[in-house]
């Protein structure tokens, strides 16, 4: 039996703000959510740059002993992205992201994180936090300060102490995980970890497949007030038979799936150096036209955008427009002891 991911994810401008930051991504290999920050400066540009720059590691597959050096690398390049933005523009100073990604390893996973978005993991019966967020909050908690409770309540509680913002290098927290059959993990940006408690999360994670579990995740949130954009990815370890000759038994991959500003055309054009995903997207140039959406089967990932569902072609096309709301010298190579856990 081989093991691959069922995933979905969504993303929602939320009830108070104008305009989407968030941007999340989700393939058969690679699961992301980055946070913008910077509203004036433009945090949508820095989340979709983040999004953009760390799927490009899906242009070859990575190798075990490769991908954690190349998940730091791929940090320092969305610095380097976001540096250029503001290069090009500096009033755009002070825009800046968080990042949070697993990539997928057949057994295994990798984790990335820099930030307060958050990944988690429900085993079993057993739900846990796989990061630890980077905020001033959370720092006086580790000091014994303040309890969890006083957290959530603090005036500082989005005040964060790391990000990417292509001016400060940032170090980000690197780990290796055990993947089981069974598993579902879920990323997410604090528009929903801020408004929903553990314990909620947990109860609505249990519930259904990835598709029904965001999309009940982030109508809860938007039930709350969602007074934040709120972005959620979940996906599944499923298994995946082989037929006699060893060829794994499913149907051709579907494209990836991009939601929040990374998804949005007017912000892709606002980034003409960038290289964003092929995925089920409209073409900015025919916004009246079909999206680019490949079918799929029934398991097939689903990817929602804001408020509205792509699905694979074969059982609905998607139409509607979405809403308008040189590297400079040799890269140094991070050498530093990483965290290597095991989930017994």
């Amino acid at each position: 039996m081989t093991l691959e991911l069922r995933y979905a994810a969504r993303s929602d401008v939320g009830l108070i703000r104008r305009g989407n930051e968030d941007s999340g991504y989700a393939s058969p290999r690679l699961l992301l959510v980055a946070d913008g920050m910077g509203g004036h400066a433009a945090g949508e540009l820095a989340s979709a740059s983040a999004v953009a720059t760390v799927a490009s590691l899906e242009a070859s597959p990575l190798e075990v002993n490769d991908v954690l050096g190349a998940l730091a690398d791929a940090i320092d390049d969305v610095g380097i992205a976001i540096g250029d933005v503001i290069s090009a523009d500096p009033e755009l100073t002070g825009m800046g992201t968080t990042v949070t990604g697993i990539y997928w390893l057949g057994d295994r996973i990798a984790l990335v994180h820099v930030g307060d978005s958050r990944a988690y993991l429900l085993r079993e019966n057993d739900f846990v936090q796989l990061t630890h967020d980077h905020t001033y909050v959370q720092s006086l908690i580790d000091g014994g300060s303040i309890s969890p409770a006083d957290a959530a309540i603090h005036p500082k509680r989005s005040l964060l102490m790391r990000a990417v913002d292509g001016i400060n290098p940032v170090e980000p927290d690197l780990s290796m995980r055990e993947a089981r059959v069974g598993d579902r993990y879920l990323l997410c940006s604090d528009g929903l970890s801020g408004v929903l408690s553990f314990t909620e999360i947990a109860e609505l994670l249990v519930q259904g497949d990835p598709t029904g579990c965001v999309t009940a995740l982030v109508d809860l949130a938007l039930e709350r007030g969602a007074p934040d954009n709120v972005t959620v990815v979940i996906a599944d370890v499923v298994e995946v038979p082989e037929l006699a000759d060893g060829v794994i038994d499913d149907d051709e991959p579907v494209m990836p799936v991009v939601v929040g500003a990374a998804g949005e055309p007017r912000v892709r054009l606002r980034l003409p150096n960038v290289r964003f995903p092929h995925d089920a997207q409209l073409d900015p140039d025919r916004p009246d036209a079909p999206a680019r959406v490949v079918g799929g089967p029934p398991t097939a990932p689903l990817a929602l955008f804001d408020s509205d569902l792509v699905v694979p072609a074969a059982e609905r096309a998607y139409r509607e427009s979405l809403t308008d709301t040189a590297k400079a010298g040799q890269r140094r190579r991070r050498r530093s002891t990483v965290l290597i856990s095991v989930i017994a």
